[in-house]
């Protein structure tokens, strides 16, 4: 019997049980929020220092997802470089993942997703202020692991406007390993700032590959 669930509802034991998902603590693993990360520009630093004292203001009344996307995702991905080519952007598109030998599948409409023709690059997962990552992750998992092009790396970015984590995925792998960034706060002093170096060194990876 056919068993489908709604990814906004999934948990990280579904995707273990259910599609072989497993944590990798290698470091070795995910090097891309780590390694050569791009020095920002004192006018993207005052930039920050501007959506930041924005979220501030702001978050007096409770932040829902779409002004988590206006205020902070927008202009993040903006000076990352992902309005550009060779990335294109669409939002709320139909997910569909299914596990042949469980008979599960699992549906959802994904945030936002940047990606190139070839592949896709980065899931995006936004939840409102009030919202733990931990939300988002298994909802990011989920969609990663739904990616056509399953032997390129799958990279996910979930946010709530405060906090953030970059994820990593080879849907192809057998184990299927992802693996977490540390997780980065608005408020702490270089927190966003490293948020948008880890975004400008992931397009560049891909364009210098494209």
């Amino acid at each position: 019997m056919v068993k489908t669930l709604r990814a906004q509802s999934i948990s990280l034991n579904d995707l273990v049980e259910e599609f072989g998902l497993e944590f990798s603590d290698d470091l070795q693993y995910f090097r891309e929020w780590q390694d050569d990360l791009p020095e920002l520009t004192d006018l993207e630093k005052q930039t920050l220092e501007g959506v930041k004292a924005n979220f501030r203001h702001l978050s007096r009344y409770p932040l829902v997802e779409a002004v988590v996307k206006l205020v902070v995702l927008a202009p993040l991905l903006n000076m990352a470089g992902f309005y550009r080519p060779p990335f294109y952007l669409t939002a709320e598109q139909e997910v569909k993942l299914e596990s042949e030998e469980n008979g599960i599948i699992v549906t959802g409409r994904l945030d936002l997703l940047v990606f190139t023709p070839q592949f896709w690059i980065l899931i995006i997962e936004t939840k409102g202020a009030k919202y733990s990552l931990e939300e988002g992750i298994p909802q990011a998992l989920a969609y990663m692991l739904s990616n056509p092009h399953a032997e390129k790396p799958t990279l996910g970015f979930v946010t709530n406007g405060l906090d953030f984590v970059f994820l990593k995925l080879m849907p192809d792998a057998s184990p299927k390993y992802y693996a977490e960034s540390e997780r980065f706060s608005l408020y702490s002093q270089n927190g966003l700032c490293t948020v948008l170096r880890i975004l400008k060194r992931m397009a560049q990876l891909v364009s210098q590959s494209s």
